[in-house]
């Protein structure tokens, strides 16, 4: 008898139905108050002395195989009920695949670059790790020169030779060193300057820099290219340009555009004057002309820069140049809509 309950048991697969009632069913036929092992646990006072051990360890044995069963049943259907919970109807429809979006300073580097491209500009890239020449001594910056003061440089291993570059008008030197005029190009990049951080400056940052050399270039030109670039970009075709240096470049001019006084936010970007500043410009110095291999008596050129990053800010209203670097999702799920 024992036997053959042993071997029921043992038949009892990891049930091809595991049903919860099922397998308490099985729990209560074979260990229940009422169950079958309970029968030969009450028989055990009629088993003879001498056979007492052996069928007691059988009983036992018997017991531990059936209590093994139950956990293995409840065990099988608990991972099928896992199973099901991961995977779910089959049939139905995939999660959406979430979008990313672009960030705040490609969009706005894309967006000039199109604006540019319209006008027969191409793009021109550089290195991020520049040497002196290119980055200074070529630009009319040679050693000693106060000028470089202002660049609040970061040099590379102690050596005064390399450096981060402290502006894309380094990309510019090398196109005109490679290329000859007529020369119509934009060069985007990154920058950088041993600054002080802070919600309006970065350590690093982002520039665009124009540059068109050609016979006969003037600032007539200069002036034209900027109006049209500002109309595109803002929607605002009113700017002014005010006397200033730049060590490449001769005459040289800020570039303000009439901002307007429309909102409290106006007020506070335009210091109240409606006037704000995104760049800088000027005729290309001879000298620079002279160190790339180009006769400035037979050609002239322009050359203008304005800032990525506070265009971002200002078309976006982003409050602090930080975030732009800080890579927070929230901050960035904002600009799906302008891809």
């Amino acid at each position: 008898m024992i036997d053959k309950i042993k071997s029921e048991i043992a038949a009892v697969a990891a049930f091809s139905s595991s049903n919860a009632e099922e397998i308490e069913n099985f729990r209560i036929k074979y260990l229940g108050s009422k169950g079958l092992l309970k029968t030969f646990f009450a028989a055990f006072k009629d088993v003879p002395n001498d056979q007492k051990k052996e069928f007691g360890q059988t009983v036992n044995a018997l017991k531990n195989a059936a209590e093994s069963k139950v956990n293995d049943l409840k065990e099988a259907r608990a991972s099928q009920e896992e199973s099901k919970g991961v995977y779910g109807d089959l049939s139905r429809p995939g999660e959406p695949m979430a979008f990313g979006s672009r960030h705040p300073i490609s969009i706005v580097k894309n967006k000039i670059t199109d604006i540019f491209a319209r006008i027969g500009f191409n793009v021109s890239e550089g290195p991020e790790i520049e040497d002196d020449w290119h980055n200074f001594t070529a630009l009319n910056l040679p050693e000693y020169h106060p000028a470089r003061d202002m660049q609040d440089t970061f040099f590379v291993a102690k050596d005064p030779d390399v450096l981060l570059r402290t502006h894309t008008s380094s990309v510019q030197v090398r196109y005109m060193e490679n290329n000859k005029p007529p020369i119509r190009t934009i060069s985007p990049g990154r920058v950088f300057r041993n600054e002080a951080i802070s919600a309006r400056s970065h350590c690093f940052f982002h520039q665009i820099e124009g540059l068109y050399v050609d016979k006969g270039v003037s600032f007539a030109d200069l002036k034209q290219t900027l109006q049209y670039f500002t109309t595109e970009m803002f929607g605002k075709s009113e700017i002014r340009l005010r006397p200033s240096y730049f060590p490449f470049t001769e005459p040289s001019a800020e570039i303000d555009v009439y901002w307007g006084l429309e909102t409290e936010t106006d007020h506070k970007i335009t210091k109240g004057t409606g006037w704000l500043e995104i760049g800088g410009c000027g005729m290309v110095d001879p000298n620079v002309l002279e160190n790339c291999k180009i006769d400035p008596n037979e050609y002239s050129g322009f050359a203008f820069g304005v800032g990525i990053d506070r265009i971002a800010m200002l078309l976006y209203q982003i409050p602090d140049i930080r975030m732009l670097s800080e890579n927070d999702v929230r901050f960035l799920e904002q600009f799906k809509a302008s891809i």
